[in-house]
């Protein structure tokens, strides 16, 4: 019967296996290290789509005060051509105003050219910054395919692990379960060992003969532990006894 105390130690340690192979995943990490350089680029993406926005909006603004400029200065033409302005004075008056929106439409044209240069020089800027923020998403999404199978892969040796684990444990006393238990958190995962030749496989220590004589002596039955290292140990047919 204690020998399917063994059983149930090697289940817990695949069980440990699998929960340590899940947290340790080199996905975890790769994952983690994109994230940090994503989010990076996601706050330079912000700035720069604000930006964008920014001045595409200024240019609207320029391209419509130049287009208010151009109407003015075309009434104005069209006054002066259809002779509807009769007066000497009047007429020096318009040509003036003409002279005066010419020179305000140049000034615009210029401020309106900086804009544009600005703004293409932003969205190339921006476009980089997109393709890269889509890079990382498309390594995210391969990082997260290839990590959701590996994981789903252990959760299903987990589940095998458990379903044998629980039929174990059904067969055993659940005291001696309770107290294997207590010395697995104890003694780092390892709570049971079989006792091979004169050594304890827990603790790699070897028996004084003395011990080994009282463990000869001991009824079969009887839950023996090892006084060294606190562990069950289990007597198999390799034990030197």
């Amino acid at each position: 019967m204690q020998r399917r105390l063994l059983d149930l130690q090697d289940l817990d340690l695949q069980l440990d296996q699998v929960a340590h192979k899940r947290k340790s995943l080199p996905e975890h990490a790769a994952l983690a290290e994109l994230a940090t350089e994503k989010s990076g680029v996601d706050r330079e993406l912000v700035s720069a789509d604000t930006e964008v926005g920014d001045l595409k909006r200024e240019q609207k603004k320029a391209d419509s005060d130049v287009d208010q400029v151009r109407q003015r200065k075309a009434r104005n033409q069209q006054r002066m051509e259809s002779g509807q302005v009769t007066s000497p004075r009047d007429l020096e008056n318009l040509q003036h105003e003409i002279g005066s929106l010419d020179r305000r439409i140049s000034d615009l044209e210029d401020a309106e050219l900086e804009v544009m240069e600005k703004l293409e020089a932003a969205e190339v800027v921006q476009a980089d910054l997109q393709a890269r923020a889509d890079a990382f998403a498309g390594r995210q999404a391969e990082l997260e395919a290839t990590r959701d199978a590996a994981l789903k892969e252990l959760d299903e040796q987990r589940a095998k692990f458990g379903d044998e684990r629980a039929k174990v444990s059904a067969e055993l006393p659940d005291a001696l379960v309770a107290n294997y238990q207590k010395l697995r958190e104890r003694n780092g995962g390892i709570g049971a060992a079989p006792l091979v030749g004169k050594r304890c496989m827990g603790c790699r220590m070897e028996l004084a003969p003395s011990d080994l004589s009282a463990i000869k002596a001991a009824a079969a039955d009887l839950v023996l532990h090892h006084e060294e290292c606190g562990r069950i140990l289990v007597r198999t047919s390799e034990s030197t006894l």
